[in-house]
């Protein structure tokens, strides 16, 4: 997602950091105990669990306080945020499905009406725009962006959390999660309910920021998607093998993003971002999983 200039250049839109009743949790990939300081930011860290890598925050807030953040006075900031920045935020989105090889997805669906939910779909513009081309779609939004989805969209947008709304399962062809996985204080879970409710042949497609690009190793602490929200900073190497713990074959790839918008002039910029894309070690990553079987 486009991300705020200067050099705190490189951070994106994030809650202030508070005071929250915390606790020591296992890796929520492996359930290991041991951690290593990962890194060090304004007023909150990052380790790393010493068997299998995934970065954390830990100790983690409480489900209770994490997502009261979205749905307080916070949540109407991040509306604001969202709107403002709509339309940049769709072609991103666009952009990753072209790289997700959504048209196949397409192909292969034609002839039926295929089912989509967006899992934090925000304000529903990408919703819209796949209702567009024939898709039946839900989102799942718990901010106060659901609402303004709902009568200015006229979308079905829950505003519960995924495990909340009890979908039958099977009841999608596609699920989307952007810039979502690494905000969940439970994201095996989350994933597990993902494969529950996708039908069979149904794609899960996951977009979160890369712990091993080259931005993240650069930056540090620093780096603008080592933010007080997120709770995981996921590589390639440890969505991959969550995923696939919980049901899903990995089928595709993509990392992009190599420089941050104003970190360099804009031929090196555009170079590194090619570079990112091609040999992956982009600043953010997308994986398309299938449902295994």
């Amino acid at each position: 997602m486009p991300r705020s200039g200067g050099n705190r250049a490189v951070k994106t839109w994030s809650t202030p950091v508070q005071a929250e009743n915390r606790k020591i949790i296992p890796c929520a990939l492996c359930g290991g105990t041991s951690f290593r300081q990962r890194l060090s930011c304004e007023g909150f860290s990052y380790v790393r669990c010493t068997d299998c890598g995934l970065v954390q925050m830990n100790p983690q807030p409480e489900k209770s306080a994490v997502e009261d953040r979205y749905q307080t006075v916070y949540g109407k900031d991040y509306l604001s945020y969202e709107l403002g920045n709509e339309a940049s935020f769709l072609r991103l989105q666009e952009l990753a499905l072209d790289d997700a090889g959504f048209p196949e997805i397409e192909a292969e669906l034609r002839g039926r009406t295929p089912r989509a939910l967006d899992i934090g779909c925000a304000t529903g513009a990408l919703l819209e725009k796949l209702r567009d081309r024939g898709w039946n779609c839900t989102g799942v939004e718990i901010s106060p962006s659901a609402e303004y989805a709902r009568r200015e969209r006229s979308l079905d947008v829950r505003s519960l959390p995924l495990e909340a709304c009890k979908f039958p399962p099977g009841s999608f062809n596609l699920v989307l999660a952007s810039h979502l996985i690494e905000h969940l204080n439970d994201p095996a879970g989350f994933t597990a309910e993902v494969r529950r409710i996708l039908a069979p042949g149904g794609y899960f497609l996951v977009t979160t920021p890369n712990i091993a690009g080259f931005q993240a190793r650069l930056f540090r602490g620093r780096w603008r998607s080592a933010i007080f929200d997120h709770l995981y900073l996921f590589s390639v190497s440890t969505l991959s093998r969550l995923l696939r713990q919980e049901g899903f074959r990995v089928q595709r790839v993509r990392t992009w993003g190599g420089l941050a918008a104003g970190a360099a002039p804009r031929p090196v910029k555009a170079l590194a971002d090619r570079a990112a894309k091609r040999f992956g070690f982009g600043d953010v990553m997308l994986i398309r999983a299938a449902v295994a079987g």
